[in-house]
Order: C-alpha cells, then structure tokens, then sequence
C-alpha cells in the first residue's frame, strides 16, 4: 500500500489540504530562505546556526520557538524509508522557490532510492489573468492539483539543488547570465530570481524594495500600517515576491535613517528626498 507524505509551504496550505480528500501524512516547511544569512549544507550545524542567529537578532524569534515550529517539521524529513511517496506543494513567488530548492537539496541529501518525488506549484491557471497562490485552490480543487503533480526525478533534485547552491553563494553575475529555464519542472524559478535581482543595489544605493517603500512614504502621509498594506497591493500587481507584512516590516526598519515619525505618519528627511531624486 502506497504511504504519502506531503511537505506544504505553510500553514494555510495544510487547512485546505485538511479539509481535501487526499491522503497522507503533512510536514509544513516554515522557513523563509529569501531573508537572512545562508548555508549551502541545508539543516547543518552551520547552517542551523545561522537560521538561530538570525530569527533571534533580527526577528525576536528565540531558538527554541524557531526550532518548535521550524526545525522540528525539517528533521522529520531526514528518514522518509517508510513512504513510497513525497509530494511537495508550493507557489511561484521568491518566497516559495527559495524554499523549493533548498527543500530539493535536503531531499536529494537524504535520498531514499524507492520513493517517488512529485511537485505541485501553484502559479498559473487556465481562465485566470493573475498568477494563482494555494490558497486561491479549494479542498476539492487540491484533489485535481493532486491528480496532475510533477514528477521529479532525481536529475530534478540535482538541479534545483545546484539553483540552491548559487543563490546561496549570491553573485549577481552569476544569477543574471544562468538560464533557469534549463529544467521544464520548475518553471517558475526564472521569474522569482529575476525578481531576487532587483533586490541588489541600484545607482541610488537602495534596491527596488527599499526605493518603494520611500516613494509610498512620499505620495502620502502614510501610517506603517497603510505603508505595508500599499506594498503588499503593489507585490500583487507588480512583483512575484511572495513576502508578507513581516519582510516588509523589517524592510521599513532598516531605512528609519530616511524618515522622520510625526503623529504616527511617516514623512521623508532630506535623505530620503535625496535618494529618490537621484
């Protein structure tokens, strides 16, 4: 009898996944691989030292509710010689390819030769202008996402693997001449690293988030409420980011030397004039 295990990209995923027909045990990867310091031995004493580094000092996530909800789910995939089956279920965004390679590249580190690997990514939908995210799918259409998974094949995990190590390393040049449309699996990765190149410096210093986040404070006087509910409105019509209310926060933070706070708004200094004059 075929056993299944699904690893999902989030928590939402796993509530319609619940409610679904489809069969199997679930493991949410909670990791978000687009921010922060790396490692390209994923799950490492290296790589986990830098994970708790991070989500301490920048988030004020300690190291033990880090390793609850995120490491706990991770190490589960260490021994998966009990399943035939490994469907991996995930979004078109930065956010989520980022997270689909180095899950890759654990899977592959951990291979079990039996099991049969299978993707599922959401991104587009026949009749649907906008790209579409998991949770834009109902129970029952999860059931016909289920039925029409990818297979991967081990070549597939090399590759992504592979992906995972040069976005680690992060040389621009490198990104930029690469064709990650090499592999027809993962369809998806050229538009996110396209996007992950706009997160470099431009001629003004700042990337194309940070830029964003000075002209929405310039168009009005904005509270950091309505600042990070106007870059999510633009992340949906513009980007393939994927971030949430969290990325964006902490984006906002690191530019507090470009604004001045009165009454709650946000108004630009003279820096921040400066830097999107330019």
């Amino acid at each position: 009898m075929s056993k299944t295990i699904h690893v999902l990209n989030g928590d939402s995923t796993a509530k319609i996944l619940e409610k679904s027909k489809i069969e199997g045990e679930i493991i949410v990867w909670r990791e978000m691989l687009c921010e922060g310091p790396l490692h390209k031995n994923v799950g490492s004493d290296e790589f986990l030292l830098n994970r708790y580094s991070y989500f301490e000092t920048e988030i004020g996530v300690s190291r033990l509710e880090y390793y609850d909800k995120t490491i706990k789910e991770i190490v589960k995939l260490e021994d998966l010689s009990g399943y035939n089956e490994v469907v991996l279920w995930f979004e078109f965004d930065l956010f989520c390819q980022v997270n689909l390679v180095a899950l890759c590249t654990y899977l592959l580190d951990n291979y079990v030769k039996k099991a049969n690997y299978y993707l599922v990514c959401a991104g587009y939908k026949k009749g649907e202008e906008e790209l579409q995210s998991l949770s834009d799918y109902s129970p029952s259409e999860f059931e016909t996402l289920f039925d029409s998974k990818i297979a991967l094949s081990k070549t597939n995990l090399e590759f992504a693997k592979e992906i995972w190590e040069m976005y680690v390393e992060n040389d621009f040049k490198k990104l930029k001449e690469f064709n990650f449309n090499q592999s027809s699996k993962f369809k998806y990765l050229q538009g996110a690293i396209d996007q992950h190149l706009l997160r470099f410096p431009s001629e003004n210093g700042l990337n194309q988030i940070s830029t964003k986040i000075l002209e929405i404070i310039n168009s009005n006087e904005f509270s950091e409420k309505e600042i990070i509910k106007s870059l999510l409105i633009w992340q949906q019509k513009e980007t393939v980011y994927g971030f949430g209310d969290l990325q964006y926060f902490l984006y906002l933070n690191k530019l507090e030397k470009y604004f001045i706070i009165k009454d709650e708004k946000y108004y630009l200094n003279e820096k921040g004039l400066a830097k999107i004059n330019k």
